[in-house]
């Protein structure tokens, strides 16, 4: 299995993503790999981490999951692998829940979302993004 992080998906991948069918909630397991230190398109607070930078974002899409209807489910710090074996671990692991991909899809195109997508980029050095149905299996 080859593992590619990203910070923003190839527009045939989203496309894809976007256009699957609308199969009610889902909970969105981000994988998360921070910069060592923030990169601001312009150069300020250079002295913020990755996380740090990251951390701003998280704080204002919180705000935008809760209002379409979703929550925040978890979110906490890599500590370490027991199965399997990648290259380097993520630093963080966050689980979002959203009513629908019509909702998710509104809130990531929103001028809510681009207002605060610079703290993402600044912080994150890619991510995986995985939707998943809740109550299959378990």
């Amino acid at each position: 299995m080859q593992v590619l992080n990203a910070v923003y998906p190839p527009p045939q991948q989203a496309m894809d993503f976007f256009g699957g069918a609308e199969d009610g909630p889902f909970v969105m397991v981000n994988l998360l790999k921070f910069k060592p230190k923030a990169e601001y398109a312009d150069g300020s607070d250079a002295h913020l981490t990755g996380a740090e930078a990251y951390a701003r974002y998280a704080e204002d899409v919180r705000k935008l999951v809760e209002a379409l209807g979703g929550r925040i489910r978890y979110g906490g710090q890599v500590t370490g692998l027991l199965i399997g074996e990648v290259e380097e671990l993520w630093d963080m692991v966050a689980l979002a829940e959203y009513p629908s991909l019509a909702a998710f899809q509104q809130m990531a195109m929103s001028p809510q979302m681009h207002a605060i997508e610079h703290h993402r980029t600044a912080g994150l050095a890619g991510q995986l993004n995985i939707r998943t149905r809740p109550g299959v299996g378990f």
